[in-house]
């Protein structure tokens, strides 16, 4: 017998039973969006390894370790996108978006990183991304997070996040604190982990979120990144609160949240959840007003957040708020000489007659007791029995699976009917 070939380890089927959550949490993300005007973007998986290691920064993680990287047939460096934003970036750029106007965006689809597989953290992922260009003010940062905010309303899980905020500052604010973190850390050389003391010289603000509890310890004393605020800086941070105060959403600053990628500037946040053990992180976001410049675009002001969808869906079914719509609501059961034609041709008067309405019909033969048991497995509602009798009367027997009742109609008065009991 041949070996069966096992999916690629950390690359995940999503399966009939799980789809329907899946479904759920993408048509609440579709809704939220769409309730604030933004327009969805779609790109490419595969793009230019160049973009990543110039957006996200060479020294990071994901471009230095956990990159899906290969060379085409012409010899061309290709990555598997690792995140949403740099190609976001590049298709506006490209199609010469803004140039004419600001952007309100969204995207959503798989992206790769080669990292160990745990639990919500996988090398095939999912991620919604929504990205604003041409808007600088604390006004839109606020208003993501608002979206955020009502996302979670909408799934049930908004006791279960909380929000942290910080600012890191422009360029040059950054430039002056990071003088002197390292002359702080270099005091402190010997506490240090191996990462801790790359990151040191590479990007020694990623040292501010390591989860190493020693290094942790003595980064209580270290200078603090708002004394290095300039005042713009200062101002914007300060016209979020407020915003955020204003509308009732509570935030916990925490100068220590510094985001994984080189981008990012001013404004940063994360929704972090105590319900899924170490990966508590489900949404995270901020400004990144030099990315469009830097990767050839004019100065454009720009801010975004991304959601990992397999963290929410776990989250769903963690606090047990997995409840979906069944996937099939009327079930046509047929018995005799041309009962089957005349069951097909009603399902599709039926959808036709009522939008929305999923009708399953039987195949495969069977008497009645057999097709009501698939009926019940396929979760539907309501059976629609149709034998000779009532194809030669233009009626149909309509038995409600739940309740347990059934009555014969006519074939016009059903659709009444079934628009009261789905």
């Amino acid at each position: 017998m041949a070996k069966t070939i096992q999916a690629i380890r950390g690359m995940n089927d999503c399966l009939p039973t799980q789809s329907p959550l899946w479904q759920k949490l993408e048509n609440a993300v579709k809704s939220v969006v769409s309730a604030y005007g933004y327009n969805e973007v779609r790109m490419p998986i595969v793009e230019e390894t160049s973009l990543f290691s110039r957006a996200v920064g060479e020294e990071t993680d994901v471009v230095s370790k956990e990159m899906y990287t290969f060379e085409d047939r012409n010899g061309d460096s290709l990555t598997l996108r690792p995140e949403g934003t740099a190609g976001c970036v590049r298709a506006c750029i490209q199609n010469n978006l803004i140039n004419r106007d600001e952007q309100r965006l969204w995207y959503m689809g798989p992206m790769f990183r080669y990292e160990r597989p745990q639990k919500g953290r996988y090398r095939q992922f999912h991620q919604c991304g929504v990205e604003v260009f041409g808007l600088n003010g604390p006004d839109v940062d606020a208003e993501l997070i608002m979206m955020t905010a009502r996302l979670w309303r909408e799934l049930g899980i908004n006791e279960h996040v909380r929000l942290e905020l910080n600012s890191i500052g422009s360029l040059e604010d950054r430039a002056s604190y990071r003088t002197a973190l390292v002359a702080f850390l270099e005091q402190h050389v010997d506490v240090l982990d191996d990462d801790c003391k790359r990151r040191m010289h590479t990007n020694p603000l990623r040292v501010l979120d390591t989860k190493n509890p020693d290094v942790q310890a003595i980064l209580g004393d270290a200078p603090r990144l708002s004394e290095y605020l300039g005042e713009e800086s200062k101002a914007h941070f300060a016209g979020l609160c407020e915003l955020l105060d204003a509308a009732g959403i509570e935030y916990t600053v925490n100068e220590r949240l510094v985001r994984g990628l080189d981008y990012y500037n001013r404004t940063v946040f994360e929704w972090i959840t105590e319900s899924l053990g170490a990966q508590g992180t489900v949404c995270g976001g901020g400004r990144y007003d030099g990315l469009v410049e830097q990767l050839g675009g004019k100065d454009t002001p720009a801010v975004g957040f991304a959601m990992g969808l397999e963290r929410l869906v776990l989250m769903l079914e963690t606090l047990e708020l997995n409840d979906v719509r069944r996937s099939v609501d009327v079930y046509m059961v047929t018995a005799g000489e041309g009962t089957m034609m005349a069951g097909m041709k009603l399902a599709e008067q039926l959808r036709e007659q009522v939008p929305g309405l999923r009708v399953m019909s039987h195949f495969g033969g069977g008497n009645f007791k057999k097709q009501f048991k698939r009926a019940d497995k396929a979760g539907a509602a309501v059976a629609l029995v149709l034998g000779e009798n009532e194809v030669a009367d233009n009626t149909v027997v309509l038995k409600d699976l739940i309740g347990g009742t059934q009555e014969t109609y006519s074939q016009a008065e059903v659709v009444t009917k079934l628009v009261e009991l789905v």
